[in-house]
Formats: structure tokens, sequence, C-alpha cells
């Protein structure tokens, strides 16, 4: 399994807010910071995405953009940002008014059947935002810019007009099957963002495609638990020791046993976050001898007990968490 599959298995939509809003110029709709990615999409008309301290950033009809990082996002007609927002994108996907209140469909156009009759003077906007969290997923989100936006012409997937399709589809499954395909325009996107001349896309994924690096890293992802050695991942390869370690530090960065225990502590945060599984069996899950082996790990690496950070994980903002850690660096 590559990086890009697995950090995107820990961050699939389901039960995601998608829907396509009808909306009249001038128009604006803020989006709120929060632990999560919203994939937008003007399917008709063209917008503007305004941040603080930023340039705003155009957004022409059935260009993608995906949103993440801290500090809101404003979304409208208007590039100097000047139109009130008429509704809040939470970020748990619900729409509200500027008072916190939910706002019913016809406030915004949300959900509306598009009217032929309208597209001339009316705008199409497309949103899906799913939430995210834990350590695989922050390594995706610590990749990318708050703002990425993948041209129309750079797009390669279809996944986005299937989406749009299935919007007016009412028949049952309609959900299951708008967060599948909301995840292949994710994944779409991040593929033609990455392939785009003048991103850096971050070590880890282009190293899947590596004649050396891949087959020790598809090996460190399928086994974390096993007790691999530079020799072993070499056999793997079918490459000298040597080879392997000088090759792996140059695609990633590091020598490949430093890299497992990152993966495995990040793998570790993540079961203490979602799973009911004691320490002990964690660490062992994980590659540990015992709890007290990850226990000295996890401390040095996060600045807390696997205990404690299971805890202030599991705090529905997140704050604690943050605040706990700020010194120390995303895996």
């Amino acid at each position: 399994m590559d990086t890009l599959t697995e950090v995107l298995d820990n961050i699939r939509s389901s039960g995601a807010l998608i829907d396509q809003n009808l909306i009249t110029p001038p128009w604006a709709i803020r989006q709120e910071s929060g632990a999560s990615i919203t994939v937008v999409a003007m399917l008709r008309g063209e917008g503007w995405i305004c941040r603080e301290n930023a340039d705003p950033v155009p957004l022409g009809t059935r260009d993608l953009a995906i949103l993440t990082g801290p500090g809101d996002t404003l979304l409208t007609s208007d590039p100097d940002g000047r139109i009130a927002a008429t509704c809040v994108l939470a970020a748990d996907g619900t729409c509200l008014g500027e008072t916190g209140q939910p706002l019913p469909d016809t406030r915004i156009g949300h959900g509306a059947a598009v009217d032929e009759a309208r597209l001339d003077t009316d705008h199409v906007l497309l949103a899906g935002s799913f939430p995210t969290s834990g350590r695989i997923a922050a390594r995706l989100l610590a990749a990318l810019p708050p703002v990425v936006v993948v041209p129309r012409a750079q797009q390669r997937s279809r996944a986005l007009e299937l989406l749009e399709a299935e919007l007016e589809n009412s028949e049952p499954g309609r959900q299951a099957v708008l967060d599948r395909l909301l995840d292949l325009v994710l994944i779409g996107a991040l593929r033609d963002w990455f392939a785009l001349p003048d991103t850096e896309a971050p070590a880890w994924y282009g190293a899947a495609g590596d004649p050396v690096v891949g087959p020790a890293l598809a090996a460190l992802h399928a086994e974390p638990a096993r007790a691999w050695t530079v020799e072993s991942l070499a056999r793997r390869a079918q490459v000298s020791r040597a080879t392997l370690a000088r090759r792996f530090v140059e695609v990633m960065g590091e020598p490949p046993i430093s890299y497992l225990a990152g993966w495995r502590l990040c793998l570790a945060a993540d079961l203490l976050q979602e799973s009911e599984d004691t320490v002990e069996s964690i660490a062992r899950q994980v590659g540990y001898s015992s709890a007290y082996a990850l226990s000295a790990a996890f401390i040095r690496e996060y600045g807390v007990r696997p205990s404690r950070y299971r805890v202030l994980s599991r705090q529905s903002t997140g704050s604690a968490l943050g605040e706990a850690e700020s010194t120390n660096s995303v895996p």
C-alpha cells in the first residue's frame, strides 16, 4: 500500500455534506476553520477564494479547489471580499446563518434542483466537506497549502462529472455513492495538483514509484509490527543494504528504520484516538514489545504519555491537544 492510499483511508468521507447551491450574484459563503477538508467547484459561473493576509484566488468554471488549514475562508463573487456572508459552512458540514442558526434550504439554494432558465444569471457552487483527525491524516494536511486549485484544463479524472450527475439522483444508496465519488474527486484533485510543474510534492508521495524505495516502503506499511532491519528490507527491494540505505535517505530524507519508528508512532497515536484497545495491545500492534517501550518512545516524540494523549485527542475541539503539543512537529 502506498502512503497516499493509507493517508486517504483515514480521511474518507462518510455522510459528508455534498450538495450544490444555486446562488445569485453578489454572494458570499464563509467556510469555518476546523479539522476538515473541503472540496469546492464552481459548476456554473466564477468565484473567488479569499483568506486573511493572502491575495484572492480565482476559481473558474469547473476548477477544483481543496481548502484546509486554520483560518476561515470566504467563497465569494467579489474578489475584494466586501460582501457579507449569506451563510456559514461549518466545520461539521452544516450550513448556518451568521448568528449560528441552521439555514433553510430556500435561503441559500442548498440542494436546489438546477433550473436551466436561471443559469444565465445564477452561479452553481458545489461543496463537499468532511472531517479529518489523527496523525496519519495530518501528514496530508501538512503537505498542502491552505488553498489548492486544480484548473479544469489540468484535471484528468471524470469524478466531478459523475458526482454532479449523482446529485440529481434520488434512488436509495445516494449518500453512499456521493461519499465514494467525493473520495474520488479528492484523490483525483490531489494527484493532479501534485503533478503540476510548480508543485513541490512531499517525499512520501513519489516514493511509491521508486524502484528501490517503493518495495521497502510498501513492506513497512503492510507489516509495521514486523522486526524489520535494513537487510530484510533490502531483500524485499532486491538490492544491497548499502544501496537501500543510501537511496532511502535520498528519497525520504531519513533512514528506513527511523522512518519506521515515526510511522509506528503515527499508527499508535491514531489507534489511541479511535480504538478502545489498551496501551499494551496497541504497543504490540505497532511493533513495540510492551506498553512501557511505547510510552517511552511516545513521550520523546509527542511530549505526552499515550494515556494522556488518548484523553486530549478525543476532546471535541482538539484545541487542548494542539496546545499540549505546540512544540512538537507533525511526524
